[in-house]
């Protein structure tokens, strides 16, 4: 592809991710496949590049209306070309030629922001914090209470990249000769900074295409959510319900810790992906996992298996506030229930799943979220209407930092997506008579 036809590449695809409720990355992935023809250079260059704009929306957002244009795929390119310095006005006018595969001539309205956008500082002093923080307005003033003076350094850190981490399978391989491995092939790995488990790799490699990854020696995961496994703890021989298990992650590191020994249910109302982790388990060998689709957090078969379970994990759905450098269009776009719908959906299925849990076992609560409506405070709530359970502190399960009463990992401390958990456990029925 030559350089413009890139840049119209990203146009048509950052149109889409503005016209359609769907997350950019599943976007992304289905333009590729429609386009086979185009190459992986391509490819990364075209990604990097959406990302690189979804990552500046909201500023580039104020500067654009402040230039008294509308915000659109093609206006949100052309300003960050220019405050990239990759384009100036002359450039910019052949870049977008109308050539074939080439974006469409400038149009009068255009030219002038342009022109107007040129020489100025990204960053200005008058820019409004909220979109200098790249915040959307309905988690501004929540995030600025619960991060105070860390409000902006925390915004900052989360303007950058996700890193890209690797949970090593500890049934097929160990993380000192995975990355021994890695590193011999030239690839740029390290032992993570928190999980034991954990290889950071740089560069970004085609890590997928990997054949310790075909051969499920390790997964991709981030190494916070890999904490959210280490303090469920799930031991071999253990009955174990993963309430929420969506893609099967967190479902896959918690076979692992049982060795392949007891009994994993991974649930979700989302059939389908489930039936999608199915080959995720075969290929890291785990065959102690059966799958049970969910109509509700309500569903029968919670009712029927009531104190069946030494381990409950509900990890709930949420506001996704901790995935922002991994998921940046969710600063700016809805793409699902807002806050006021997700905290009384997750005392539900808090208050649902509990009932699965036998006398002396554990719940453990998580969210990939940094509000404390959803953390600290629903788990509060939870322990004032339940209390045959009591908090177990997260410090005393896992040694690493961001432990304490609960596990909080934040991108700014830890360098890993935001996450919260807190393990709870329901009282023997002799420590409930005492």
């Amino acid at each position: 592809m030559t350089p413009a036809a890139r840049i119209e590449a990203v146009i048509e695809l950052l149109a889409e991710i503005l016209a359609t409720p769907r997350p950019a990355d599943t976007l992304t992935s289905a333009y590729f496949r429609a386009r086979r023809f185009i190459g992986s250079g391509d490819r990364k260059a075209v990604v990097t590049r959406l990302y690189r704009i979804m990552r500046g929306y909201h500023r580039l957002s104020w500067w654009i209306e402040r230039c008294g244009e509308k915000v659109s795929a093609r206006t949100l390119v052309i300003a960050s070309l220019i405050f990239d310095k990759e384009q100036n006005m002359a450039s910019l006018e052949k870049m977008f030629s109308g050539a074939q595969y080439a974006p469409g001539q400038l149009t009068h309205h255009e030219r002038e922001m342009a022109k107007d956008l040129e020489g100025q500082d990204f960053m200005p002093d008058d820019m409004p914090l909220r979109a200098r923080s790249e915040c959307p307005e309905w988690a501004f003033e929540p995030l600025r209470n619960v991060l105070g003076e860390g409000f902006e350094a925390e915004m900052k850190k989360m303007m950058e990249p996700a890193p890209l981490d690797l949970r090593v399978n500890t049934l097929k391989a160990e993380r000192a000769a995975v990355l021994a491995q890695l590193q011999k092939e030239g690839i740029d790995a390290h032992e993570g900074q928190i999980s034991p488990l954990c290889i950071r790799v740089f560069g970004r490699p085609p890590i997928a295409q990997h054949n310790l990854y075909k051969e499920g020696a390790f997964e991709i995961q981030d190494e916070g959510s890999q904490m959210v496994a280490l303090v469920a703890n799930a031991k071999p021989g253990e009955q174990v319900a993963d309430f929420c298990a969506g893609a099967g992650g967190k479902t896959l590191a918690l076979g692992a810790s049982m060795n392949n020994k007891g009994r994993i249910v991974a649930m979700d109302v989302l059939g389908k992906r489930l039936n999608r982790a199915k080959e995720r388990f075969r290929r890291a060998g785990l065959h102690n996992i059966e799958t049970r689709p969910l109509t509700s957090e309500r569903d029968k078969y919670v009712k029927r298996h009531a104190g069946h379970f030494d381990l409950v994990l509900v990890d709930a759905p949420c506001t996704g506030t901790g995935t922002w450098r991994r998921d940046p269009d969710k600063r700016w776009k809805e793409l699902g229930p807002g806050l006021s719908t997700l905290v009384p959906l997750q005392k539900d299925i808090l208050d649902s799943a509990c009932r699965m849990v036998k006398p002396g076992g554990r719940l453990v609560y998580a969210t990939c979220s940094l509000l404390p409506e959803e953390n600290e405070r629903q788990v509060e709530a939870f322990l004032a209407a339940h209390p045959d359970f009591t908090l177990a502190p997260a410090r005393d399960i896992v040694q690493a930092a961001g432990s304490d009463d609960y596990l909080q990992l934040r991108p700014s401390a830890h360098d890993t997506d935001g996450f919260f958990a807190a393990v709870l456990i329901r009282r023997k029925q002799e420590d409930a008579a005492a």
